[in-house]
């Protein structure tokens, strides 16, 4: 005897369907997979004009602390603003006073591309939670900013 064939929409989860972690996870990849299919040709990806964004309001802001709070592993972070650098977006500065540190700082060009991109990255982010009521958006944002520390 022959198994059905499964579509996506009828395999079983188990516990998984109310875990939050799987949860948050599958929200993720919601997200980025929409974000690529609408915005996916503006060669910025989510998480690399996340940093450019904090950058430009943290002129000079040094990379470990950088990474500390965006949760950026140190070799990842070092890895991310090597590229930046490579195309021109960031200039690192490692000052007199602490030989260990690297300040970063958005290039010129950089800061008027982020002050674009900041257009569509927050349209497309308040559209995120667009199947929700207003009322829900408001309380996951809260949910979520407690999860992550936030409040």
């Amino acid at each position: 005897m022959d198994m059905p064939v499964r579509v996506a929409d009828d395999v079983d989860l188990g516990r998984l369907d109310s875990a939050l972690g799987f949860l948050l996870r599958m929200a993720q990849l919601k997200v980025y997979e929409r974000f690529f299919e609408t915005l996916g040709d503006k060669d910025l990806k989510p998480g690399e004009f996340s940093v450019l964004w904090v950058i430009s309001r943290n002129p000079g802001i040094r990379q470990s602390v950088l990474g500390q709070r965006l949760m950026i592993k140190r070799a990842h972070m070092t890895k991310l603003i090597r590229g930046f650098e490579d195309r021109g977006l960031v200039t690192r500065r490692v000052p007199d006073e602490d030989r260990r540190a690297v300040e970063i700082t958005l290039t010129p060009e950089a800061a008027a591309r982020v002050e674009k991109a900041a257009e569509w990255f927050f349209d497309f982010e308040d559209a995120v939670g667009n199947n929700l009521s207003s009322a829900e958006q408001k309380q996951l944002t809260l949910l979520l900013r407690k999860i992550v520390g936030l409040n």
